[in-house]
């Protein structure tokens, strides 16, 4: 998110250089030693991040040519992401590196519009959507192993199997050092709160049952549900959350290199023909990234910015 908001503010910069006010206007900035000319600014903006201002520049040209993300749309989710962080939204937007909310606003409706495009075509049953409805209405409490290699997962689900102390083997062998000495306690959670794989499986399992291995980006888990019990908070009537729903869901079916892909394609669809000779073939092979732009990069509870450590490592903090 910060490479974002630092191309964005550099892309406003070079916007708003046609409404400088000098009596000049190839100038920018006087001083007594000397001025500072709008091509010495250009140039020196080209030379050091030309290439990534460009790319975005130019992928939300086409995002906006293809797809509609209302301003409406934009403050619900402003919003959304503001009640989700509470008094903390301001120091995670300074953290990220936004100078104020409208930039951030910016870069959220990119995101969105984004998403928008990589998501069309992931199909969302109407089941999927009445069973992740139906679990957001429980929280589950549980523990996990979590381990580096399938092999090392099976040899402790057998050690499991085989009448194992859960809280002995995570001790012994996990690597998540936030929960191992806890006996891999997780405490509670809801929907949202852990990356897609380990969600599933989690809410699949009865009260004390155990997992198979499960693989997710942090490595492999063993997982126990040890209660389920009421959603803290309470859960909105479905047909008024339902498009949110789908796309928590669309999003999970979404992989890197299939966005990518889409990504490519909607560029190569587009015609670019770049004028700066330097940059000529930019777009040829390149395609230019967004992140997520409601990551709390100081909150270890995120799923986004999780690592191989800490109980967190599975747990998410929001959404785009």
């Amino acid at each position: 998110m910060k490479k974002i908001a630092l191309s964005a503010s550099l892309a406003f910069g070079i916007l708003a250089l046609s409404a400088c006010s000098s009596d000049d206007p190839e100038t920018v900035v006087e001083t007594d030693s000397g001025n500072v000319s709008k091509e010495e600014f250009y140039q020196e903006l080209k030379d050091q991040n030309g290439e990534t201002v460009l790319q975005q520049l130019v992928m939300r040209k086409i995002l906006e040519g293809n797809y509609d993300v209302k301003d409406d749309q934009v403050q619900e989710e402003l919003d959304s992401l503001k009640e989700q962080y509470g008094d903390q939204f301001e120091m995670v937007l300074q953290q990220s590196g936004f100078s104020d909310e409208e930039e951030f606003k910016e870069v959220l409706r990119l995101n969105m519009l984004q998403e928008k495009a990589v998501t069309e075509d992931v199909e969302v049953s109407d089941e999927e959507i009445k069973q992740r409805y139906e679990n957001m209405q429980t929280d589950l409490v549980a523990r996990h192993i979590l381990v580096q290699d399938e092999e090392t997962a099976k040899e402790v689900k057998q050690k499991l199997d085989d009448g194992g102390d859960f809280a002995e083997l995570a001790k012994e062998y996990s690597t998540d050092t936030g929960s191992a000495e806890n006996g891999g306690d997780l405490g509670t959670f809801g929907v949202g709160d852990m990356v897609p794989e380990f969600e599933k499986a989690a809410y699949n399992l009865e009260v004390d049952e155990i997992s198979d291995p499960v693989q997710t980006s942090n490595g492999w888990h063993i997982i126990q549900v040890t209660e389920r019990k009421d959603a803290e908070e309470e859960v909105e009537p479905l047909e008024d959350i339902r498009n949110q729903i789908r796309r928590d869901i669309a999003s999970t079916k979404v992989d890197d290199a299939a966005a990518q892909e889409k990504m490519q394609k909607l560029m190569e669809d587009a015609n670019i023909d770049v004028k700066i000779e330097d940059f000529k073939d930019l777009f040829e092979t390149t395609t230019p990234e967004v992140e997520e732009p409601a990551e709390d990069s100081g909150n270890s509870d995120s799923e986004e910015g999780s690592s191989d450590e800490g109980s967190s490592e599975d747990q998410e903090s929001s959404e785009e």
